[in-house]
C-alpha cells in the first residue's frame, strides 16, 4: 500500500478521482490505491485494471457514486482476480488484497458476483433511459444485467401511424418471437380481445389513440417470464388488461416493445423501463 505522512493530517492513502462515462477503461497506476468515480449517472459497462507491479499485501479500493450495471475487474499480466465483482451499486465500496506467491486478488469486501447488494428493506430498482417513440417501427432496452427479476415497462402518451396490436417481446442474445402464451383486452370504447403467441399483446382500435401504463414482467423460474399489463386510453376511455407467459431460449437480457405487423411506425410520446 503506498501511504502519504502528513504533518498535520497523519497517513493518508494516494487516490485517483475520475468523472467516468459508460465503457469507460480504469488501469490503477503505480502507487494508487483508491478510485472514486462520480459519473452523471448510471453506467451501462466499464472496464477497472489492477496495478502492473503489485507488493505483497496490497489493497486496491474502487466505488462509484452512481450504478455500474456490467462492471469489468481484470488482473494486470500474469494476475488473477478471485471472484471478480461484476456489478458495482452506487456508494459501496470494493476492496482487494494481492497476493504475491499465486498472483492473484482476493476479496475483502464486494459485491457478490452478478448480484446486486440491496438496501434494508428492498431491492434495488434501476430506470432505463426514456427513449421518445416518435419513430421506427420498435424500440429496443438491451444488455440487461444477468440477474433480473422483475421488469416494468412504461408508456407515455405513445401512439403508431396505424391500428396494429402493441406487442412487448424478450429474448436472450436474440428477439424471442414465438412460443407466446398471452391475451389482451380492450375494456370501453372499442371493446375486444387479442391472443397472441408472438408477444405479449396491448389492444389498441384506432392510431389516434395515446396508451400510458405499463406492463410488468415477472421471472417465474429459470428462463419463464409472465406478464400482467394495465394501460389506459386517456383520449378515448378504454383500458387494456393483459396476461400471459412464455420461456426463452436463455437468461434474459432484452426487452423489445414493436407492433404485430411490424411495419407501423411510432409517432407520440416515450417509453422507458426500471428493473430489479
Amino acid at each position: 500500500m503506498t501511504l502519504k505522512a502528513d504533518g498535520t493530517n497523519g497517513i493518508l492513502q494516494q487516490y485517483d478521482y475520475q468523472v467516468s462515462t459508460t465503457g469507460f477503461s480504469y488501469t490503477f497506476a503505480a502507487g494508487t490505491t483508491v478510485l472514486v468515480m462520480n459519473p452523471a449517472g448510471t453506467l451501462a459497462t466499464g472496464t477497472i485494471t489492477m496495478p502492473a507491479a503489485p507488493a505483497d499485501g496490497m489493497t486496491i479500493t474502487f466505488s462509484s457514486t452512481k450504478q455500474i450495471t456490467a462492471l469489468t475487474l481484470s488482473g494486470n499480466t500474469g494476475q488473477t482476480v478471485v471472484s471478480a465483482v461484476t456489478f458495482l451499486p452506487a456508494n459501496q465500496a470494493t476492496t482487494y488484497v494481492y497476493r504475491l506467491s499465486n498472483t492473484s486478488w482476493y476479496p475483502m469486501s464486494t459485491v457478490a458476483t452478478n448480484v446486486p447488494v440491496a438496501p434494508a428493506g428492498g431491492s434495488i430498482i434501476t430506470s432505463g433511459t426514456a427513449v421518445a417513440s416518435t419513430s421506427g417501427t420498435s424500440i429496443t432496452f438491451s444488455s440487461l444485467p444477468s440477474w433480473v427479476k422483475r421488469i416494468t415497462v412504461m408508456f407515455n402518451s405513445v401512439s403508431t401511424s396505424g391500428t396494429s396490436v402493441y406487442l412487448v417481446q424478450i429474448g436472450s442474445g436474440s428477439v424471442t418471437s414465438t412460443g407466446y402464451s398471452a391475451t389482451a383486452s380492450r375494456i370501453g370504447v372499442g371493446a375486444a380481445s387479442v391472443n397472441s403467441t408472438a408477444g405479449f399483446p396491448l389492444y389498441q382500435a384506432a392510431a389516434a389513440d395515446l396508451i400510458s401504463g405499463a406492463i410488468v414482467l415477472y421471472n417465474v423460474t429459470g428462463n419463464t417470464w409472465a406478464c400482467t399489463a394495465m394501460l389506459g386510453f386517456p383520449n378515448s376511455t378504454a383500458t387494456i388488461l393483459t396476461g400471459g407467459s412464455v420461456s426463452i431460449s436463455g437468461v434474459l437480457d432484452r426487452v423489445v416493445v414493436t407492433t404485430t405487423n411490424g411495419t407501423d411506425t411510432f409517432d407520440n410520446g416515450s417509453i422507458n423501463i426500471l428493473y430489479e
